[in-house]
């Protein structure tokens, strides 16, 4: 199908009362059809994996298509200039903290975007920087990453989450969580850390997100022995 077929059938699936929702609590803006993630998987399944409708998708501007570019993007193939146009025009949503953290970590520049982008000014930026990174951790085996690299990303966060803003910091908390999860070697460092931050809080908007407990996050995980276990793909 072509982009302007698919936004058709984005705006022929959408739900008011999901759209009102989500613009009233997760800054989502127009042009949005309201389509619920669920119908978006239908068309993914449909579409599988198309790289050129995705990049058409994205440019549209259009939430639904914007979202929905990210699930059946080849992350392969996505340049880096491509992540960049992207990160730029993940204004809010779901957009910063997933979709295009889910594509940059597939694709061969993950690392060296996640590391610029986490000292954006910008905290949609940001976040997608510290996603991108946390991403990596669940998906990359131990072995390709460099862990000293991943301790002086510990002690970034330590060092300045509290002073962050609130997304960057639910960010950044996303990242402990991930590393201690993802990275064996890394559990018991993350946990000092995070015993060390203390409880944090992050005004996220008007909605029911809250910044979990990292440690507690991690420790359920380490109880049904999930640490170190890696995901191919974390779209969804």
């Amino acid at each position: 199908m072509t982009a302007s077929q698919i936004l058709s059938e984005l705006e022929s699936l959408g739900s008011e009362s999901y759209k009102r929702t989500m613009m009233k609590n997760h800054g989502v803006r127009e042009p949005f059809s309201g389509v619920k993630i669920a119908d978006l998987q239908g068309i993914r399944k449909r579409e599988k994996v198309n790289h050129p409708l995705a990049l058409e998708l994205y440019e549209t501007g259009h939430y639904d298509a914007m979202y929905l570019a990210g699930l059946i993007a080849d992350d392969a193939r996505m340049t880096r200039e491509d992540l960049q146009r992207w990160v730029d025009g993940a204004y809010g949503g779901a957009l910063p903290g997933f979709t295009v953290p889910w594509v940059s970590a597939g694709s061969p520049h993950g690392w060296e975007a996640g590391l610029e982008w986490i000292g954006s000014e910008r905290p949609t930026v940001a976040l997608a920087g510290w996603s991108t990174l946390a991403c990596l951790a669940r998906m990359k085996p131990d072995g390709e990453l460099d862990l000293d690299a991943w301790g002086v990303l510990l002690d970034r966060v330590v060092a300045t989450i509290h002073g962050a803003s609130d997304l960057v910091r639910y960010g950044m908390n996303g990242f402990l969580i991930a590393t201690g999860c993802g990275i064996s070697g890394l559990t018991g460092r993350v946990l000092r850390v995070a015993g060390e931050i203390g409880p944090l809080t992050a005004d996220l908007g008007n909605n029911r997100c809250q910044v979990p407990s990292a440690a507690d996050s991690i420790r359920k995980v380490q109880a049904k022995g999930g640490i170190g276990k890696k995901q191919k793909n974390l779209k969804c």
